[in-house]
């Protein structure tokens, strides 16, 4: 496992990082590792299907990359 060390954090960052890390009831270390993977995991791709609510209903029989590839066609 790789090491990551810090310079010149500000105090003020630590102590809110320390802060935050209690409680969540985590290490600082452990605390950082845990913002970092959030910061660079990638974001599942959004789907309309997975609309809740009014409309939802109106996209089950569309083939929506279809649709929102002659909607682009159409702006030209």
């Amino acid at each position: 496992m790789a090491t990551l060390n810090i310079k010149n954090l500000p105090d003020d960052l630590y102590r809110r990082l320390k802060e935050r890390a209690k409680r969540y009831h985590r290490s600082v270390a452990q605390e950082v590792t845990y913002i970092l993977s959030q910061a660079v995991a990638e974001p599942e791709p959004l789907s309309i299907l997975e609309l809740r609510g009014l409309g939802k209903e109106v996209w089950e029989s569309i083939d929506v990359a279809r649709h929102v590839a002659e909607e682009r066609r159409s702006w030209d």
